[in-house]
C-alpha cells in the first residue's frame, strides 16, 4: 500500500483552530515571553522549549493524529534535518505509527540521535549531492508509507500554526505582526492563517531566501547551486511549495535575509537575557529582530522555533560574545 501523494486538501483557519484545540489536549502552552528590544517592549513565543526542542511536534502531531487506519498500519515517511523528523517521530511513537525519517548525514548528531532515540528508522543521505524527496519517494514506491512533507503538507501547515492561536490566547488579542524563522514556509503560512490580520514577516538565511524570493517573483525559486554555506541548518530547503506560496501570498510582507553572525549575535543575546538555548535556525527571526531588519511595536510576536543546539557549537557561539 502506497501513500506517496497528498491528498487535495487546502489548509484553513478552521483548521488551524482545531489542530491548537488538539495540541492543547496533549502539550502546555510555551511561553509568551516579555522583552525588551531598543526600547521596544514585545514578546517572544519560545517553542524552543517544546518536549522535542522545536515547533516542529505541532504539524507532526496534527498531521499524524489525522491519519485513517490503513495509513497508520502502513506508517510514514518523511523528510528532515532534524526538527520535523523529532515531531514526526514523537507523534508516531504516541500514536504506535511506524515512522521512517530521510535525515541529511551532515544533520547534528543531537537531531540524528534524538530521532533514533524516539523510534524511528533513519535513513541518511548526502547533503549536497542526493535530492532527499526522490530519497523519500523511492522508499515509498519499495516499503509504502504515507508522506508526511515538512512544509508542504496542509495538516503540517495548519498544526504549526495552531502557535498563533495559543499566542494569541496569552496575549488576549491577536498579534500586531508575526516574525517567523522560515524554511520552507510551513509555520509562516500557518500563521498568517491562525492570525489573518497580523503582519507575517519572513525570515531566511543569506542565500536561502527561498520563500522570500517566490512572495517577490510570484513563482516558486530554487536555491541557487553555489548558495553559501548557512550554520542555520533547519532552514535550507531547496524551494518552498506552491501550497505555502498560495497562503503566503497577499499575506506575508516582503522576505527578510540575515548573517551568520546576527544568528550567533541572537543566540547569545537569548541566553543572556532571557536564559534560553536556541539553535541557529530558531534564532533567525530573533536576529532580524535585533539587527533592526523587521519593524517592531508592542503587539509583535517574534517566533524561537527551536533549541537543539550541538552543545560544542553552542558554547563555542557563547564564548565568541564574552
Amino acid at each position: 500500500m502506497r501513500y506517496g501523494r497528498q491528498m487535495i486538501r487546502t489548509p484553513s483557519q478552521k483548521g488551524v483552530v482545531a489542530a491548537a484545540k488538539s495540541i492543547a489536549a496533549i502539550l502546555p502552552p510555551t511561553p509568551l515571553l516579555p522583552v525588551d528590544i531598543g526600547g521596544v517592549r514585545c514578546h517572544v513565543k519560545a517553542e524552543n522549549l517544546q518536549p522535542i526542542g522545536a515547533f516542529k511536534i505541532r504539524g507532526g502531531w496534527w498531521r499524524l493524529s489525522n491519519l485513517n487506519e490503513a495509513e497508520r498500519a502502513v506508517g510514514v515517511v518523511a523528510v528532515s534535518s532534524g526538527n520535523h523528523a523529532q515531531g514526526v517521530a514523537w507523534a508516531a511513537k504516541r500514536l504506535g505509527v511506524k515512522a521512517t525519517i530521510v535525515m541529511p548525514r551532515d544533520a547534528p548528531d543531537v537531531k540524528l540521535a534524538n530521532t533514533r532515540a524516539l523510534g524511528a528508522d533513519v535513513v541518511l543521505y548526502e547533503r549536497p549531492g542526493e535530492d532527499r524527496d526522490a530519497v523519500a519517494a523511492k522508499l515509498i514506491e519499495e516499503h509504502g508509507g504515507v508522506l508526511v512533507h515538512a512544509f508542504g503538507d496542509p495538516w503540517v501547515i495548519e498544526g504549526q500554526g495552531s502557535a498563533g492561536i495559543e499566542a494569541a490566547q496569552q496575549m488576549g488579542r491577536e498579534p500586531s505582526r508575526l516574525i517567523v524563522c522560515c524554511g520552507g514556509g510551513g509555520l509562516a503560512a500557518g500563521l498568517s492563517l491562525a492570525c489573518p490580520d497580523a503582519a507575517v514577516h519572513v525570515v531566511e538565511p543569506v542565500g536561502w531566501d527561498m520563500v522570500g524570493q517566490a512572495l517577490s517573483t510570484g513563482e516558486i525559486v530554487q536555491v541557487a547551486p553555489d548558495a553559501p554555506a548557512t550554520i542555520c541548518d533547519a532552514l535550507q530547503p531547496n524551494a518552498t511549495k506552491q501550497l505555502n506560496l498560495e497562503v503566503l501570498s497577499g499575506r506575508a510582507e516582503p522576505g527578510v535575509a540575515v548573517t551568520d553572525e546576527e544568528v550567533r549575535h541572537a543566540q547569545r543575546w537569548a541566553f543572556a537575557n532571557l536564559r534560553i538555548v536556541t539553535e541557529p535556525g530558531g534564532a533567525a527571526a530573533l536576529a532580524a529582530a535585533l539587527a533592526g531588519k523587521v519593524p517592531l511595536d508592542e503587539d509583535t510576536v517574534i517566533m524561537v522555533t527551536g533549541g537543539n543546539a550541538d552543545p560544542a557549537r553552542f558554547a563555542d557561539t557563547i564564548k565568541e560574545g564574552m
